[in-house]
């Protein structure tokens, strides 16, 4: 599945999912932000069972500061619309994984 590109117009839409949704707050300037990148990518293609996409908070700042983002890169797990976990910082695929167990 492909990564979303998520704004406020789609993100009750995005994360009201019957599937878990995992959130990836970056921005362009962010150095680990680039290195988990590729890995969120990863984790997307190689995973059917969940919804993917990326918030950058320098385009987003509002839906930044609804969810407490004061370092990046966050991830945020979503399930039935709801905040279910939260990750600060790089990390690896294996970490993201069970992010959304």
């Amino acid at each position: 599945m492909s990564v979303i590109k998520i704004t406020e117009s789609n993100f009750d839409n995005v994360v009201n999912s019957d599937k878990p949704v995992l959130i990836d707050f970056w921005a362009s300037w962010c150095m680990p932000c680039k290195m988990l990148s590729p890995i969120v990518d990863e984790v997307a293609s190689e995973n059917d069972n969940i919804v993917v996409g990326k918030i950058n908070v320098d385009e987003e700042p509002v839906l930044a500061g609804n969810f407490g983002v004061m370092s990046i890169p966050t991830l945020i797990v979503f399930k039935d619309g709801k905040i279910y976990n939260k990750s600060v910082g790089l990390v690896n695929k294996d970490r993201i994984l069970n992010l959304i167990k």
